[in-house]
């Protein structure tokens, strides 16, 4: 199941990893008659010289027990090709920019390192270098880290404390949820164990050991910020620490006063790459149960419905008459797949799964992905403004890679350029002029046989529509609690809302192999 997140259509998505954002300026404002007098309002002038209740006078004696078992990761990957071929300016070039043999450094800097050509006379990719933090969670040499620090490597050296350099293997990982596993042999070594019972709560001290930049192991102190931070990862909900966290990081441990880890540093909020002091970290219930399956099989199993969904906003239910219903939108079935031979529809809402209720699409994610395969998930479904139970045997979730592969598989494209169907147009509705989907325009717009609907031949930028990004090409493929086929059953549709005294309609528009629901606005 793929979970679409967007308020509205086809917005640009960051990458993860390093999360980017502006920070405004913050600052204190003074009473109007103190600012003109230049008084200073200080909050305490009594020197301080112990730490507030709770606190620790220091985190020596926890670092000196732990740290033993915090290692770094220094990992060995081929660069990948494709951003050999990122020079600004020449993406669009027709030639091949890989390396083509060679060997050593480029002093001169004219251009990356060669890699020399393999056995079959293929050209090697240059190498390059990262590093990263990890810990030991046994004596025998299993160690926790990020997905992300280890995916590519083609060798991995631990680091310990004492400065002994240990070979790595990989044994699992988990893109999902941005986990791994590696092992080194030999032992016993220091380990440390998750807290899954007795986590900190907000604004209780924690701290975190690692690697930042290279520097080896490094302590940086502060509080728990918040928990259940949706950061765009579909199967977790991070810890926000304040703790400073950096490049290096990844992978290390956030362990309580008592020793004790309560999450896996992953990701920073930071618009310059640096610590802004907005860390997150995989909390530890989900990084025990992500790791243990990973040492005992090596690979994880989830839920499956085969459905593409998206959030089911506050919008879309005001538009559908469902007063302040959340929940998650089906915008696309699998063909053949779980959903689709359970009788679920495209537009229907899922409200709850097994009894418990959903209010996103990431929570309807989670509650499928706790399913084993064949296993039957009751959906508590929204459709036609009515309740009903559908019963879906779960399948196996593909892997990330493999459902990414699908979104962008061949003939499930936009549309690429070029003159549009001269077919009929219709009057307007909505800011939108609709023309019929024939076999012509279908195959001169690349769609498959599944779609139908309605095409969009022109918008006026000015209305909603046109706001919220619709554009030539696109297929109205529902509007209303209805399908569409032409644009008088889009124009039914918005009389109907109309009638029901909304304010919206929410409909279904097809671009690039794939549905979104959006509401737009009923002009008046």
């Amino acid at each position: 199941m793929t979970s679409k997140k967007s308020g509205y259509l086809f917005g640009a998505v960051a990458g993860a990893g390093v999360l980017a954002a502006a920070v405004a300026g913050a600052g204190v404002s003074l009473p109007r008659g103190h600012a003109e007098q230049g008084q200073v309002i200080k909050a305490s002038t009594a020197p301080i010289f112990a730490p507030p209740p709770g606190a620790p006078m220091s985190f020596a004696d926890i670092f000196e027990k732990v740290s033993p078992a915090v290692v770094s990761i220094n990992v060995t990957s081929r660069v990948d090709p494709s951003l050999l071929r990122r020079i600004p300016g020449l993406e669009g070039l027709p030639f091949d920019l890989t390396p083509k043999g060679g060997g050593g450094d480029d002093e001169d800097g004219g251009g990356p390192p060669q890699g020399g050509r393999t056995e079959k006379g293929q050209p090697k990719l240059p190498t390059q270098q990262s590093s990263g933090s990890g810990f030991f969670i046994s004596s025998d040499g299993y160690i926790v880290t990020n997905n992300h620090v280890v995916e590519n490597a083609e060798t991995i050296k631990v680091v310990l404390k004492d400065e002994r350099e240990l070979d790595a293997k990989i044994v699992g990982r988990d893109e999902a949820t941005d986990l791994a596993v590696i092992k080194v042999t030999g032992g016993p070594y220091p380990f440390v164990n998750f807290e899954n019972s007795g986590k900190p709560r907000v604004g209780d001290w924690v701290f975190a050991v690692g690697n930042p930049f290279g520097l080896g192991g490094t302590a940086t102190a502060g509080i728990v910020s918040a928990y259940g931070r949706d950061i765009g990862e579909t199967f977790v909900d991070y810890i926000q620490i304040d703790a400073p966290i950096n490049r290096g990081n990844s992978g290390g441990p956030t362990f309580d006063i008592y020793g004790r880890v309560i999450g896996v540093n992953t990701a920073i909020f930071s618009p310059t790459g640096g610590s802004v002091g907005i860390g997150f970290a995989i909390p530890a219930d989900v990084a025990e149960q992500v790791t243990q399956q990973l040492i005992h099989g090596g690979k994880i199993q989830r839920g499956y419905i085969g459905a593409t969904i998206q959030n089911f906003t506050t919008e879309m239910a005001e538009a559908q008459g469902l007063g302040d219903q959340k929940g998650a939108i089906i915008s696309d079935l699998t063909p053949g797949g779980p959903s689709q031979r359970a009788g679920v529809m495209p537009g229907d809402v899922v409200a709850a799964v097994n009894g418990h209720s959903v209010k996103s699409s990431s929570e309807l994610t989670r509650e499928v992905a706790k399913a084993r395969p064949g296993d039957v998930l009751r959906l508590d479904v929204i459709r036609d403004g009515r309740h009903r139970t559908v019963d879906v045997h779960s399948g196996v979730r593909p892997s990330e890679a493999e459902l990414a592969a699908n979104d962008n598989s061949p003939g499930r494209q936009a549309p690429g350029g070029g003159g549009g169907p001269v077919v009929p147009v219709a009057p307007a509705v909505l800011g939108l002029r609709l023309a019929p989907l024939d076999e012509a325009t279908r195959r001169q717009l690349s769609l498959p046989a599944e779609v139908h609907g309605a095409v969009v031949m022109s918008v006026d930028e000015s209305s909603d529509a046109g706001e919220k990004g619709l554009k030539r090409g696109d297929v109205i493929v529902r509007a209303g609690d209805r399908p569409v086929l032409t644009a008088p059953d889009v124009m039914a549709a918005v009389e109907a809302s109309r009638k029901a005294g909304r304010t919206a309609v929410l409909v279904g528009v097809y671009r690039a192999g794939r549905t979104l629901f959006l509401p737009l606005k009923i002009a008046k």
